[in-house]
């Protein structure tokens, strides 16, 4: 019988969401680092070297532009990276999707489960990073707190688009395909170093229609520096439907995958 495109689900999701917690802090050492050095990295590198030539980006200086460009990818980079390669390691190799399984568990709810592990990782790390941001004053406080609860929503986009990769990659190696023709490409593209309106208007239209870290850009720039685009509630409107597609489509990929 195939699978059912709904999930049945229940508050078992958060047993598999307590799991991957616990594994995290374990090794908060390490896993804390990186959200705390990447701001000021590319603040140092990007914000003040190459900002110093580049001036001002539609009335603000680089620095602060770019400011909320790099919690949005923060929030891309946290959620896909665990949900392709953390979540294809703890089912193949570390067969703990398995082993939930052979509990009540469903694989409906342990599928569910990563995905908001895969959200909770863009939150942590997109709260560390906006508090370094605010610290040194490229952003606009209170309105960026707004940020803090919307990047579990882009992270849960995120985590959903990878888990579908998850599921069709036949291994871990493949896995570097969509890391490189369709993680970087958004990376470069999607308005987060320069606007999307000094490209071609068809460009600008790909990118709005099917690059989502475009629409992340857009909201997470527009609550940063309290100015909100003309096309914020369009992005919220598409970063909503997406994300409740691309959730319901890994789950029921993903059992097409698990259930022989």
């Amino acid at each position: 019988m195939a699978p059912s495109l709904m999930p049945d689900l229940s508050r078992a999701v958060w047993t598999v969401w307590r799991r991957n917690w616990d594994v995290f802090f374990k090794t908060y050492h390490v896993n804390f680092l990186p959200p705390f050095l990447e701001p000021v990295l590319y603040l140092v590198a990007l914000g003040i070297g190459l900002g110093s030539f580049v001036g001002d980006i539609e009335g603000v200086p680089y620095i602060r532009f770019i400011a909320p460009a790099l919690i949005a990818i923060s929030i891309m980079n946290s959620a896909f990276f665990e949900c392709t390669y953390g979540s294809f390691v703890r089912m193949y190799y570390m067969k703990t999707f398995e082993a939930m399984v052979a509990t009540p568990l469903s694989i409906d709810e342990v599928i569910a489960g990563e995905m908001l592990w895969g959200a909770t990782r863009s939150w942590i790390n997109a709260s560390i990073m906006l508090c370094i941001l605010a610290a040194v004053g490229v952003v606009d406080l209170p309105l960026a707190l707004a940020i803090i609860p919307f990047s579990f929503v882009g992270g849960l986009l995120f985590a959903g688009i990878a888990m579908c990769f998850t599921a069709i990659t036949p291994g871990i190696d493949e896995l570097n395909y969509p890391a490189f023709l369709f993680i970087t490409p958004m990376f470069l593209f999607s308005g987060t170093f320069f606007p999307l309106s000094v490209l071609p208007g068809p460009v600008q239209a790909f990118a709005y229609a099917l690059l989502p870290l475009t629409h992340i850009v857009t909201i997470t720039r527009s609550l940063a520096l309290s100015q909100p685009s003309p096309l914020f509630a369009f992005s919220i409107a598409w970063v909503t439907v997406v994300t409740i597609a691309v959730f319901l489509l890994s789950v029921y990929l993903m059992k097409r995958r698990l259930v022989v």
